[in-house]
């Protein structure tokens, strides 16, 4: 008989309160994720300990490939289990907070899909999530509203919404509010836990779910622990397996050579896989940052239709159109310049043609963070496919070879490059410090992916001295004291814009003191958020 490892667990230790966890963190509630914990705990310890131990291996020369190993799965004629019904037609997905107003004006963009992502789109303090959970049982019961005490605006989702697709966070993340046996919860279970627990049938008996965007898998082996999970977790809310439908981001480079396999791993569960494109950059530096013939240019320069980045959206449309399942494109964080039409209509056409590249490539939607670029992509997906998706096309012509999953953009490595890293890893940073996960800065719409692109890209260029165009046109390496130097404006170019008490109050200091840790560190760090988190949880 199996060892029953939920015999003894004692129950969740919360500690601290939030508004609405009474309706969140139920009794009941917790002993599910007690139970999930239990049961699945030690097994996710070890994939994170794999993880590690395959980058010591890249460390060491090692370079990312296709497994020998698991040939008959990616060279076999199958397919995944249906789609249902309501992810048919994807066309135009909106990403964003669990903030509640942020979700209504989300659901009501007129996108296919509403992606409510408790990871990188919302800075993680204990209330935004609770809060946000708190959201989810308004939206499972149809009366998620909010009155704006500033303006006097009352915000109410509409008659013809955007399908929910719930983000928890990552697999690397937990929950360190919330203890069993002493240990935090993983943040990714709790995340799962509560929606399924909470919302699970009801959304399962209306049609609309429930449904998961998986972030930030490195493995098959990830994906099939996934899949055990949702097993258990449908047996004991009384769903049918096979209910829980997955898309899985495909944002990181280890599971770009694993695609199939991660697939197989979840086909009675999966819906789709998506170019999650700012991680994705982020995992190419993080995973071969030993390497120098692997150094990026500016991030600026970093073009879906070249190199790596091209090769990934190619072999992603493939696998999923071999599979029967939707192959997702990528954001589109471009967002409208008020009072510069020239600028706007400049940002808008730069959009168009990432979504024409996107749909003449395959890809059966696409991502916006914005509601008025919902109309713009939806456009160009209209035009080009009449249909639900393409799953169809069978893209066979694509013939990806390891190389091409490897191969770096070239380009220069500018002083404005620079300089743009550090300000959008500062700002950002500070404002999630701020418990804002999704900010604007010069018209794009960042998160925490785009600042882990910025702070990891500066890692890498100092570490492998990697030569820069300085704006009086001389070139010089970029070395630690150098880059001092440009945080050091950047710290005084704040202080005069906001003041000493604003630099303060906006947690500037802290953002620039992780940052610089960061970018300095002997050994790149794995995820800023997570010294980051640490400090949110003091500042909550």
């Amino acid at each position: 008989m199996p060892l029953d490892r939920t015999a003894t667990v004692p129950p969740p230790l919360v500690l601290r309160d939030a508004p609405g966890a009474d309706h969140v963190l139920t009794a009941e509630a917790l002993a599910f994720l007690a139970e999930l914990q239990a049961r699945f705990g030690l097994r996710l310890h070890a994939l994170m300990v794999a993880r590690q131990r395959r980058q010591e291996r890249i460390d060491r020369g090692e370079l990312p490939d296709y497994l020998p190993e698991t040939r008959d799965i990616r060279q076999g004629i199958w397919q995944a289990a249906p789609i249902p019904e309501a992810l048919a037609d994807r066309r135009v997905e909106i990403t964003g907070p669990v903030d509640r107003k942020m979700m209504i004006n989300a659901l009501n963009s007129g996108a296919k899909v509403f992606m409510a992502d408790f990871e990188d789109a919302t800075a993680p303090s204990f209330a935004n999530i609770v809060a946000g959970h708190a959201n989810m049982l308004d939206y499972r019961d149809g009366v998620l509203e909010f009155d704006d005490p500033k303006t006097g605006r009352s915000y109410r989702v509409g008659a013809d919404p955007a399908l929910l697709i719930v983000r928890p966070r990552g697999l690397h993340m937990a929950e360190s509010n919330v203890l069993i046996a002493g240990q935090p919860v993983s943040a990714a279970l709790f995340d799962f836990g509560l929606t399924i627990f909470h919302c699970g049938r009801a959304l399962a008996a209306s049609g609309r779910g429930p449904f998961y965007y998986l972030p930030k898998l490195e493995s098959h082996r990830e994906a099939r622990f996934w899949n055990e999970v949702f097993l258990f977790a449908q047996e004991r809310v009384g769903l049918a397996p096979g209910t829980v439908k997955a898309t899985v981001l495909i944002e990181t480079l280890p599971a770009a050579f694993e695609m199939d396999e991660i697939v197989w791993g979840l086909r009675d569960h999966i819906a789709g896989l998506n170019c999650g494109r700012w991680d994705y950059i982020f995992s190419y530096i993080k995973t071969l940052r030993a390497h120098p013939a692997y150094v990026l240019p500016d991030r600026a320069q970093l073009a879906m239709d070249r190199a790596f980045l091209a090769s990934y959206a190619a072999r992603l449309v493939k696998v999923c159109h071999r599979r029967g399942i939707h192959a997702m494109g990528g954001m589109a964080a471009a967002i409208p310049v008020k009072g510069d039409p020239a600028a706007n209509e400049a940002a808008f056409a730069r959009i168009r043609a990432d979504k024409q590249r996107e749909v003449e490539l395959g890809h059966d939607g696409t991502w916006v963070a914005h509601p008025d670029l919902v109309p713009v992509a939806r456009a160009v997906f209209d035009t080009a496919m009449p249909g639900p998706n393409q799953i169809r096309k069978p893209r066979q012509e694509y013939r990806i070879q390891p190389a091409m999953l490897l191969k770096p953009h070239q380009g220069q490595v500018t002083e404005a490059g620079v300089r743009g890293n550090i300000a959008v890893a500062v700002e950002y940073l500070a404002q999630w410090l701020s418990g804002r996960g999704a900010v604007p800065i010069s018209n794009l719409m960042e998160d925490a992916a785009t600042a882990e692109i910025c702070r990891a890209q500066l890692w890498q260029w100092i570490r492998h001295a990697t030569p820069v165009a300085m704006a009086d046109g001389a070139e010089a390496p970029l070395t630690e004291e150098r880059f001092g130097r440009m945080m050091q404006d950047e710290i005084a170019r704040i202080l005069d814009q906001l003041g000493p008490g604003g630099f303060h109050r906006g947690h500037y200091a802290s953002a620039a003191r992780i940052v610089q840790d960061a970018v300095t560190a002997r050994t790149l760090p794995d995820f800023i958020t997570a010294p980051a988190s640490q400090l949110l949880d003091a500042l909550d």
